[in-house]
């Protein structure tokens, strides 16, 4: 069989973030990121979906095993930003702003050193039920 297929894992994780960019007066930060620039900053439950297409295995069937990458996201993410932070907590975020796009990125970036090179990959993250983003497109 030489057909492709997508699999799925779905996680979540809950963070704390703050947008802003401290090379702007607090000013022209409230005008872009608004409430999103509140200095006590905000939360979400992060909706993470990890995609990973390919050829299944002929021995197991498999493109990847969702076990073991469920046990790689947690791994990988879940224990770096869940009940975190971003902007204090994280190396990843310390100088990059939390934005969604941003913390797509940085997760794959993570994961994609651990998926066979002839697999691929994106990631589908949730900020909210009706905002989200995906990397690559």
């Amino acid at each position: 069989m030489n057909n492709k297929v997508a699999v799925y894992r779905h996680e979540h994780f809950n963070a704390a973030h703050r947008l802003f960019n401290p090379d702007w007066t607090m000013e022209q930060n409230d005008a872009v990121f608004g409430k999103c620039n509140n200095p006590s900053f905000h939360g979400h439950n992060y909706e993470l979906i990890v995609k990973v297409v390919g050829v299944p295995n002929p021995e197991t069937g498999y493109v990847v095993d969702l076990k073991w990458l469920s046990d790689l996201i947690k791994r990988e993410v879940h224990s770096r930003f869940d009940h975190k932070n971003l902007n204090l907590d994280t190396l990843e975020f310390k100088h990059l702003n939390p934005t969604a796009e941003n913390i797509a990125v940085v997760i794959y970036n993570l994961l994609r050193p651990h998926i066979d090179e002839d697999k691929d990959m994106q990631i589908r993250l949730y900020e909210t039920p009706r905002n989200f983003v995906e990397y690559p497109v």
